[in-house]
């Protein structure tokens, strides 16, 4: 078969789990309540952050980005799973394909530097809360999320663009539900060692070197929520720091048994349950876990629903007040 490295094929058939034609209903039934799921936690989540002055703070700043990045997450797979469950056409353009890597690798690599960020945040919240308003300062903490982002995209798409360079073998089949660079670079043929060693070198380091500054930032969390002599205080600095933690574990759990590992080695239906996993369970997971041990947060959010319905049943009172007026002039008129 001829090589395609100048050309590209016009589509990509994505396999998913056309072997197992049972699993498909289930798995669109579950995509199809866990996204809308996904999509109004994290909007509940950014819209409690900006309307709520008293979550006018760096960390529901950084939580605020964390959920439109999972929104953006799960968007970038969950449609194009749906469609291929749901019908027989399994197939996916290769521009889509592409738009489709660049912007799960770009979402994937800045979750990995925000994780930490937010680590730090709590670290300078609970080790230096004298100093905290002076160290995390609005123009630090947009300078911060914004160099987040600017390595996330940099990394993601200079290593999306290496793979999508690598020769198909005239082959455009791939064994997944998404296009996802592990993947591709197993699908195409020829010498790809090169590549493989530089995805697990990137993956090891955007993995390892968050990792790292997270569990150190915990590790003297820690030390100075022991020192805390109240229950009442160590129980508060706990509580801010356990949704953090449990985002994180689910986040980097899955991740490094995915990408620590070489590509050539990923078992064929690993990455199918690793990417529903971390690309549609934890985006849906991430805004029940901070608003279910958040007391701010759900008194945000009741604020907001008591606005909602205050707003409605002053409508329905103007409305109501009109209908009126339109029926008393009516029957003066017309009577």
């Amino acid at each position: 078969m001829a090589l395609i490295n100048e050309s590209h094929p016009e589509q990509f058939i994505l396999l998913g789990f056309t072997d197992r034609p049972w699993l498909e209903l289930p798995l669109f039934i579950v995509l199809l309540i866990t996204y809308p799921l996904a999509m109004m936690g994290n909007i509940i989540i950014i819209l409690v952050s900006r309307l709520d002055s008293r979550l006018h703070s760096p960390m529901y700043f950084f939580l605020t980005n964390l959920s439109f990045l999972d929104m953006c997450y799960t968007t970038s797979i969950v449609p194009q799973m749906l469609f291929n469950l749901g019908s027989s056409k399994k197939t996916i353009s290769y521009m889509g394909c592409a738009v489709q890597l660049y912007f799960f690798s770009i979402m994937g690599g800045t979750e990995c530097f925000l994780l930490a960020l937010m680590s730090f945040d709590r670290y300078v919240a609970i080790c230096r809360p004298l100093h905290y308003s002076l160290i995390m300062n609005q123009r630090l903490c947009i300078l911060l999320v914004s160099t987040v982002w600017l390595c996330g995209v940099i990394i993601a798409v200079s290593q999306a663009t290496l793979t999508l360079q690598l020769p198909l073998c005239g082959t455009n089949i791939l064994d997944h539900l998404l296009c996802e660079i592990p993947v591709l670079i197993k699908t195409a043929c020829g010498e790809k060692k090169a590549n493989e060693l530089t995805l697990s070198l990137v993956c090891t380091l955007l993995l390892a070197v968050p990792l790292c500054l997270i569990l150190a930032s915990y590790a003297s969390i820690g030390r100075a929520i022991l020192k805390i002599k109240s229950s009442e205080g160590r129980k508060k600095a706990f509580g801010t720091c356990s949704s953090h933690l449990i985002v994180v574990f689910l986040f980097y759990g899955p991740a490094i048994s995915m990408y620590i590992q070489p590509p050539s080695s990923i078992t064929r239906d690993q990455p199918k349950f690793m990417a529903l996993f971390y690309g549609v369970v934890t985006p849906t997971l991430n805004p029940f876990i901070y608003t279910l041990r958040n007391k701010d947060v759900k008194g945000a959010i009741h604020k907001l629903v008591r606005s909602i319905c205050h707003s409605k049943c002053k409508f329905v009172d103007i409305n109501s007040y009109f209908i009126t007026q339109v029926s008393l002039i009516k029957s003066l008129f017309f009577s």
